[in-house]
């Protein structure tokens, strides 16, 4: 039987399928365990992964392994209290793709609460206002507006979230009044760059009918604080509005919208432990702060 050192060094690079995935994880440089592992294969005798260019993928043997070697997992797990503790807790880092307005109003609060249960994780956001692609691991995972239907996949619906008009204190002091969707056609509109909007979900100044925007910007942030700045009307988040006291919602009768946030992970990370429990924790988080931020809109 090989000793714990390297099998868990087997585990990361198994569950991982990469090194460099396996080194984030560890905290060790890929050629390291790149090394380990041909000592393991040529002390027990056998082909443990198939090593391609898409990464390291297990033989029969490996399958095998990993078995064994997560019985052993276990069992050291439940050694002692103190053991379970510390196993408990999320290491390395995990690189989360958003689009900038859950980056930007739900992330740092829900992302932040994560890090304090788990002060060896490493959690990268990268906020842009498209698709991930999580085949090219530009990301761990990613959350998304609508849920794609191509590409070797996990998806899973997170939380819905509410959307309304809005302008600001002083353009609707200064402006005429907004008595039903009609009167947004004397108005300026903020919303997105027509050829930039990056899901149909998004696009929702075109299921209302309105004309010109006038104010436009492909980031959420930018067009919330556009309006902040008194510059139109334009549909907003919900969740964002506690962030922006000037703005007012307007006809919220006649206009609310109803959109989701969805988490989306490779497929070949589903047996990824470490992963599955901080998509886990995500979850929670974000459904946690959509409710708390909305109950503040009332």
């Amino acid at each position: 039987m090989q000793n714990w050192d390297d099998l868990r060094l087997f585990l990361a690079v198994a569950r991982e399928q990469s090194l460099s995935g396996a080194g984030k994880v560890l905290r060790l440089d890929p050629a390291t365990l790149g090394r380990r592992m041909g000592r393991l294969e040529k002390a027990m005798q056998m082909a443990l992964f198939v090593k391609s260019p898409q990464g390291y993928a297990l033989t029969q043997a490996g399958e095998e392994l990993l078995v064994r070697a997560g019985a052993v997992e276990q069992a050291m797990r439940g050694a002692s209290v103190g053991d379970v503790a510390q196993s408990e807790t999320l290491s390395g880092q995990i690189r989360l793709g958003a689009p900038d307005g859950c980056a930007n109003y739900l992330l740092p609060q829900v992302c932040a609460a994560i890090a304090r249960e788990n002060p060896q994780l490493d959690i990268q956001i990268v906020a842009l206002p498209r698709v991930f692609n999580l085949t090219r691991r530009e990301a761990d995972m990613a959350i998304g507006v609508s849920a794609p239907t191509a590409g070797r996949l996990v998806v899973r619906q997170v939380t819905q979230y509410k959307l309304h008009l809005a302008a600001s204190d002083s353009y609707l002091a200064q402006h005429s009044a907004i008595s039903d969707v009609a009167d947004l056609n004397q108005h300026q509109m903020v919303g997105y760059i027509s050829d930039m909007i990056f899901d149909r979900e998004l696009d929702y100044l075109a299921d209302l009918g309105a004309g010109r925007v006038a104010l436009a910007s492909n980031s959420v942030s930018v067009q919330v604080n556009m309006l902040r700045q008194g510059a139109g009307v334009g549909v907003v988040h919900d969740f964002s509005l506690a962030f922006a006291p000037e703005l007012r919602r307007v006809l919220t009768d006649e206009v609310s919208l109803t959109r989701a946030f969805y988490l989306i992970r490779h497929v070949d990370d589903a047996r990824n432990l470490r992963l599955a429990r901080f998509a886990d924790a995500l979850s929670a988080g974000l459904r946690e702060e959509v409710a708390r931020l909305e109950a503040l809109v009332g």
